[in-house]
Parts: structure tokens; C-alpha cells; sequence
């Protein structure tokens, strides 16, 4: 009897670790996969290991900046997704959009469009910058597990003119996707990118005098009066089982008449009222609100704290983003805005809160936005 049981303990004990070899061998070759895109080496890594925020083989915040809050742990916050309870993760209803003929839209229309989450085009004095475009339907390297909600893709590159600036935050799947990427080299005729970022665009075919990859406090100039400022964020990277080997951005986009800041992902810190400092009166900042929790309170703004950054930013008017089109988090899909809303009766910021594909007026500060949310189950 007891050979028996024996017996039958090695056979699942060589099945599970036959099992566990599968997905180890599996695992390795999807990681292959170009979607995931190509660490850097050579005369890049070696400008990336002069940046002063590169130390020990990665990249760092300004100041410290863990990954959880204090008093949470990973376990912890696995279980919580797992087994917790949090309604309305998704709507019922499909998400209500417009679309514009951005390929007839006269070049002197000075305007941006929001595509869900964070991508958006701004066509402002002339020049046409697209920033963090995912037009795949998914947010995750692994297909069908992040869907977009229904009624967000109705753009697609096929819709998009011919871009200036292609402009990238940080490589998370969220804000760059491969799918999209691949469809955009035709159409794209500069990439501007954090230190590192550049070897994945290399990797799927961009030129490599195409791609402007930059450290934080820098300057690209444009000419004509178009300037792009690199500024700091504070956020992490990386794609895989990677982390930190890429720099996470943010900007100014500065035009002849508009100063825009491009926030990309990141949390609350001292950066945003220096930027502010530095650069004076900011036209339009555009913020991430959403797919926030208090347990990663570092690495990305609450609601909140969106507003008190916007206000260290000088910012005229505020369009928080980062929410409305995928399931990152364990708030209520509309919570972003409507909690930014509710908080902004004390301080009455100026919110820019267009509905997918509405077109937003760069130069009317005074355009008023439907609250589209409300209603929508």
C-alpha cells in the first residue's frame, strides 16, 4: 500500500514539473515574440549609462518611489483582483464616440481628438502629433486578456493623416502597441521617445535617423518655433519580465501660440511644480487619471492629487486621460471622471472632457464638454 502511494506521488511529482518545463519552454519562446521588441545594446546603451537617472543597470525616479504603498504587499494585491469585490469594472453600454475625417481636416485647424485611454492626435499651427496610439483593441501582450470596451475603436490607423510627431511615453503595452506601431512607419515621419525606447521602434523597421530619443531635461528644436522639452515623470518601464530599462517621459509640446504639457503616466512628486517653474503658464495639461488605487499611490495620480498637479503645472485648462477604454484597475469605469468632476467644484479648473473622437478647440478656452458619462451604464 504504502509503495503504492508512493508510486503514485512520483508520477505527480514528474507531471507537474513536466508541466512546469512546458510553460518555462513556452514561455521563453513567446518572449521572442517581436511585439516585445529589443533591449538596447551597443552605442545606445552606452549613452543610456551616461544619463544621470541610469545607475546600476536601470533606470530611476528623482526620488525614491516604490512600487506598492506601504503597508501592501503583492500577495496581497493579487488576492484583492482576484477575490475582491469591484463593481462596474466594465460598461454595460457601449462607450459613446464621434468620428471626424481627420484625413480632410484642414491643416490650419488648430484642434486635438482623444481615442480612449491616452492616445490622442493634436494638429496645432500647422504641424500634427500623435502621442501613445493603441488602436489594436488590446493593451496586453497576451491577445483578448485587456479588451477595449465596446464602442472605443472606432479609429484606426487607416483614419489617420500623415504625422509630424509620433510621440511615446513609456513602452507599457497601454501606450505602446505593436499592432498599431507596425501600421504607423508609412505615415510616420518622426518618433520621439525616452532613452532606450528607440531599439524597440528600430526593432520593427523605423529608421534610425527617425527615431529622437531623449533623456529628461532636453530640448528638441523643431524649427519655425516648435520646440519639444522633455520632462521628467514618475513612473517605471518595461516590456517582458523586464523593468526599468527604458526611461518613462513626459513633455511640452510648445508651439508658436501654445505651450502643452504631455504627462504620460506617473505619479504625484516635486516635478510637476518645477516644470511649472521652469516653463511659466501651460496652455493645456494633459494628465492621467485613471487606473489609480491607493495601493500604487507612487506610480500613478489620484484624482485628487491630478488637480494639484495640474495647479503646479500653471496649467489653464486640464484634460485628464488614462481612463474610458480598458480595465487596469479596480475602480468603476467612469469613477475617473466623475470624481475629477466632483473635486473640481472647489477649485474650478477648466476640464477638457471630450467624448471619443470629439473635436477639442486648442484655441477656444471657453469650449464647454458634455458630461458623456453620466447615464451611461
Amino acid at each position: 500500500m504504502r509503495r503504492k502511494i508512493f508510486k503514485t506521488l512520483k508520477w505527480i511529482l514528474i507531471i507537474l514539473i513536466s508541466l512546469v518545463l512546458i510553460l518555462a519552454i513556452v514561455t521563453y519562446f513567446y518572449l521572442k515574440k517581436p511585439l516585445f521588441g529589443k533591449a538596447a545594446e551597443g552605442a545606445r546603451l552606452e549613452r543610456m549609462k551616461k544619463s544621470p537617472n541610469f545607475k546600476d543597470g536601470i533606470f530611476h525616479n528623482l526620488n525614491h518611489t516604490p512600487e506598492l504603498t506601504e503597508g501592501y504587499s503583492l500577495l496581497g494585491v493579487i488576492y484583492d483582483k482576484l477575490f475582491g469585490y469591484h463593481p462596474r469594472l466594465s460598461p454595460v453600454d457601449s462607450i459613446p464616440s464621434q468620428k471626424v475625417n481627420l484625413l480632410n481636416l484642414p491643416i490650419d485647424s488648430n484642434v486635438l481628438v482623444w481615442f480612449g485611454h491616452s492616445s490622442y492626435f493634436i494638429q496645432l499651427d500647422g504641424k500634427r502629433i500623435l502621442v501613445d496610439p493603441v488602436f489594436s483593441g488590446n493593451a496586453s501582450p497576451i491577445p483578448g486578456t485587456v479588451k477595449a470596451f465596446k464602442g472605443t475603436d472606432r479609429y484606426k490607423v487607416e483614419d489617420l493623416p500623415n504625422i509630424d510627431y509620433l510621440i511615446i511615453s513609456h513602452d507599457h503595452y497601454d501606450h505602446v502597441d505593436y499592432e498599431t506601431l507596425i501600421k504607423l512607419k508609412a505615415k510616420t515621419k518622426k518618433v520621439i521617445c525616452g532613452l532606450g525606447v528607440g531599439a524597440d521602434f528600430e526593432e520593427w523597421g523605423y529608421k534610425p535617423a527617425d527615431i529622437l530619443e531623449k533623456d529628461w531635461n532636453e530640448t528638441i528644436d523643431l524649427g519655425s518655433g516648435f520646440y519639444i522639452h522633455t520632462t521628467p515623470a514618475r513612473h517605471f518601464s518595461g516590456r517582458g519580465f523586464t523593468r526599468n530599462n527604458t526611461l518613462w517621459m513626459s513633455y511640452i509640446f510648445q508651439s508658436p501660440t501654445k505651450k502643452i504639457f504631455i504627462g504620460g503616466d506617473g505619479g504625484y512628486d516635486t516635478h510637476f511644480a518645477e516644470i511649472g517653474k521652469k516653463f511659466g503658464t501651460i496652455d493645456l495639461a494633459i494628465l492621467e487619471d485613471g487606473q489609480y488605487d491607493v495601493k500604487w499611490k507612487y506610480i500613478h495620480l489620484l484624482p485628487a492629487q491630478v488637480l494639484m498637479a495640474a495647479k503646479d503645472l500653471n496649467a489653464k485648462r486640464l484634460f485628464p486621460v488614462h481612463s474610458s477604454k480598458f480595465v487596469l484597475a479596480n475602480h468603476p469605469w467612469d469613477e475617473p471622471l466623475a470624481k475629477i468632476t466632483e473635486l473640481n467644484q472647489v477649485q474650478k479648473m477648466p476640464l477638457v472632457t471630450p467624448m471619443i473622437g470629439e473635436l477639442v478647440n486648442l484655441k477656444n478656452d471657453k469650449q464647454v464638454f458634455k458630461q458623456w458619462w453620466i447615464g451611461v451604464k
